[in-house]
């Protein structure tokens, strides 16, 4: 017995909430480097300050995959109480966020927003694998990928449309321009609507439907696989991190390195408790079902967590330096106190919603007969390899209305790494684990976020001071080793 088959009115209800979603991510990824500027940030200081975002993420997702692979709220169902709970904090973040007036306000809020954001994003990504078929897996992720992409469209536009519409975009320095500050007020009342729409428009097939189409009533605990686990590797891990600290004091490095220092230590640390409580007989908890999977996750996800890492090590870099580098290199100024500077996040703004908007059209219309023709493997290293060249292209573009190409390629890349590996890995894992198996492949989305907010910084520095374009030779290399990376992966039938 299979699950029915969705029409397109079933896939457009079921992605619609992640529409709302990315108009929060769009505006964080668009405009925090720029408040975090006008409140008296350098440019050195931005990667510690981004650090909250993706350390948020490694905590909640893996965390809220486990919840709700083992919620059932009776009409509620088990994913949508978190998209619920996630939008109502995202929305509330949303709208204090322009009321900041201190540096660390506003980097507290980011925390708080994007821990809000990923409560209700990860559910999503388990979401299409519960109300789909296997069949209907790509089609899926394609229609939440295009709203994805339409909603970062809305969310970049705020600014420049409002600026057009004659709001101010200037602010004394210290405070954050009226176009931004109307702008996330207008995000966080479309992202509470467009989740509430979702979560009022579906309906989750129970525990006992799940069982008649064949998926596991329930997850299997992988915790009691712990007790035979050796008790070194726990404190490898730990080694590791006290290196790493050693290191980045003998040679004065970032002190954002630390920070990665104390993960890898922290992760050792929880590994051994996980394995001491499994072997006394303990392992039925989170903590060690979350260690328990991570460890052991299918050899599909672990090549594909490979790829994950280095896509969103330059997607990162991207995020982080798109506003300082179009504001030196192509208008003229790094004063974020400049007319220049402001105009130059607006179009930042409007590049990132032509990536995005080529990512929507892309997911609905190219990597579904890419896929078809070559495979869901090869089409993800095309891709890759086209947003590498738009990287690259920012070094022999010299107009910024030139960059608008830069973007195509760009946008052919995220569609296709928001797409193709959750495509990949929903059709391939165990169904009743599948919030938990999506939570820790987001782990590989996160780690090398905080890779770069950390170390990036002080290669930036050391090498090239005052030059933030050379990061985008550094986005360039890493999406073509994603690519390299790509190739070892094998789709089940596929040649």
């Amino acid at each position: 017995m299979e699950k029915p088959r969705q029409g397109w009115a079933g896939l457009f209800n079921i992605s619609f909430g992640f529409f709302g979603i990315q108009i929060g991510f769009a505006l964080q990824n668009a405009n925090m480097s720029r408040v975090f500027q006008s409140l008296g940030s350098s440019l050195d200081d931005l990667p510690a300050l981004w650090v909250a975002a993706p350390l948020t993420g490694l905590l909640v997702q893996p965390i809220i995959g486990h919840l709700s692979d083992r919620t059932w709220l009776g009409r509620l169902g088990r994913r949508r109480p978190y998209f619920l709970l996630g939008a109502v904090l995202a929305a509330l973040s949303l709208f204090a966020m322009p009321q900041s007036d201190a540096l660390l306000i506003a980097a507290v809020l980011l925390w708080v927003l994007d821990a809000s954001l990923n409560i209700s994003m990860e559910p999503f990504r388990a979401f299409v694998g519960d109300m789909l078929r296997k069949d209907q897996h790509t089609a899926g992720y394609a229609v939440q990928t295009a709203f994805i992409g339409a909603g970062a469209v809305v969310g970049s536009l705020f600014p420049y449309v409002l600026d057009h519409f004659g709001v101010s975009n200037e602010a004394a320095a210290g405070s954050i321009p009226d176009t931004v500050r109307f702008s996330f007020w207008a995000g966080g009342a479309a992202l509470f609507a467009a989740v509430l729409w979702t979560v009022l428009t579906t309906r989750e097939y129970s525990p006992e439907e799940l069982q008649a189409y064949g998926d596991e009533a329930a997850p299997v605990d992988a915790g009691a696989s712990l007790a035979g686990r050796s008790s070194a590797a726990p404190f490898w891990w730990i080694g590791a991190g006290a290196l790493l600290a050693l290191v980045t004091e003998q040679y004065a490095l970032e002190k954002e390195v630390y920070l990665l220092a104390l993960l890898l230590i922290g992760y050792g640390l929880i590994s051994h408790i996980a394995i001491r409580l499994a072997r006394a007989g303990r392992g039925a908890n989170m903590l060690s079902s979350i260690v328990g999977d991570f460890s052991g996750m299918p050899e599909l996800m672990k090549r594909l967590a490979l790829v994950q890492f280095f896509s969103w090590s330059a997607l990162f870099i991207m995020w982080i330096n798109t506003t300082p580098v179009v504001a030196q290199n192509f208008f003229g100024s790094a004063d974020p106190a400049s007319a220049a500077y402001q105009d130059a996040g607006n179009w930042v703004g409007v590049l990132f919603s032509v990536y995005n908007g080529v990512a929507a059209v892309a997911a609905l219309t190219l990597l579904p007969w890419l896929s078809r023709r070559i495979g869901k493997a090869k089409t993800h290293v095309a891709c890759l390899l086209a947003g590498a060249a738009g990287y690259a292209s920012f070094f022999v573009l010299t107009d910024p209305a030139h960059l608008l190409f830069a973007e195509v390629g760009v946008g052919i890349a995220w569609a296709s790494i928001l797409a193709m590996p959750y495509a990949i890995l929903a059709s391939s894992l165990p169904q009743a684990k599948l919030g938990i198996y999506m939570g820790l492949f987001n782990v590989f989305v996160v780690v090398p976020q905080l890779l770069v907010a950390t170390v990036m910084g002080s290669i930036m520095k050391a090498f090239f001071p005052d030059q933030p374009i050379w990061t985008m030779a550094f986005a360039a290399g890493t999406l073509v080793l994603a690519a390299a990376a790509m190739l070892r992966v094998k789709v089940p039938g596929e040649v």
